[in-house]
């Protein structure tokens, strides 16, 4: 997989619990342009590679910014950032790819909590750029949480604070109440506050194809009551086939046999191992593909983390 060689050119907290990280490629020259909606896979110490959204303006070609939370159940990618990298350190990274595009409607309405207001933040940028109707709402605990608050005020950003009695869980913003049918929402946050938000915009009469949403974690599956059952997997290349048992991914089994998967993040939400499938009844686990793709004829399977309803699935492998 193509990385590209970038140094941590700067380094600064955005409110309480977040560190921005300014990145410039090692030889000066530009860096791979992006769309607002792009991630990026970053190599820390360790062999963590971990996904996070490009922020600010995709129109600064020397420059990729991102946000890091600091995570008390961290994985080590945010401790590394936080703990141990500093300006001047050199990483890996991929280029941008994208599977949160901003695309062009008559209204756009951003609604972030926490770390996920990275990706709508540069949404903001862009389409306040293009003179193009927008509004940003961004859910936050206190005030002092606040990340790239005096550039989001400069986009009109609301603010709404749990401890000022605005939590999602009770509030949701007045265009919810009034859909547009040319208008579209896009939520980035935590799964319960992207869930929330999408119930109240379908119950005021949103469809589901205007609601595009964009986790920062895996939804955790549901357990069947017996546990998840072995299948087989079978190539299409070579007609090889090998069993995947209950406690490994199909990525792992095909690994074991020297089958080369292209991997990431792990945990079925960067896409980077998503692949065809050409006969079977996949479950889906997955939180990158929506569910009109997970319903489609032609299928593809994050073999990270989805498993197989059917005795065996064929992948175009």
């Amino acid at each position: 997989m193509q990385t590209l060689r970038v140094r941590v050119e700067g380094m600064w907290c955005q409110g309480r619990h977040n560190l921005a990280v300014t990145l410039a490629s090692i030889d000066g020259v530009s860096l791979p342009a992006w769309t607002p909606g792009a991630h990026i896979d970053v190599h820390l110490g360790n062999g963590m590679v971990r996904q996070y959204s490009l922020t600010g303006s995709a129109r600064d070609a020397q420059h990729y910014m991102i946000c890091v939370a600091k995570e008390s159940a961290s994985r080590g990618g945010s401790r590394f950032i936080h703990e141990k990298l500093r300006p001047g350190d050199e990483l890996s990274i991929s280029p941008p790819r994208n599977l949160f595009p901003l695309l062009e409607t008559p209204k756009t309405i951003l609604l972030a909590a926490g770390i996920g207001i990275t990706p709508l933040y540069a949404m903001a940028d862009q389409l306040r750029a293009n003179g193009q109707p927008c509004e940003l709402h961004y859910y936050v605990r206190e005030r002092q949480d606040i990340a790239f608050a005096e550039a989001l005020h400069q986009h009109n950003c609301t603010f709404w604070c749990s401890s000022e009695g605005y939590s999602p869980r009770q509030h949701s913003v007045e265009s919810l109440m009034h859909p547009q049918p040319l208008a579209r929402i896009y939520l980035c946050g935590p799964a319960g506050f992207m869930a929330r938000m999408q119930e109240i915009a379908l119950a005021y009469g949103w469809q589901p194809e205007q609601i595009c949403s964009e986790a920062f974690a895996p939804v955790p599956s549901v357990a069947t009551a017996s546990g998840d059952n072995v299948f087989h997997v079978m190539l299409t290349s070579t007609g090889q086939r090998w069993p995947v048992p209950a406690d490994s991914t199909i990525a792992q089994v095909l690994q074991a046999q020297g089958v080369a998967v292209p991997l990431s993040c792990e945990m079925g939400l960067c896409g980077a191992c998503l692949t065809p499938v050409k006969q079977g009844e996949v479950d889906h686990r997955d939180t990158v593909q929506s569910e009109a793709e997970k319903c489609a004829s032609q299928q593809m399977i994050a073999l990270c983390c989805s498993r197989s309803h059917s005795p065996e699935l064929v992948i175009d492998l």
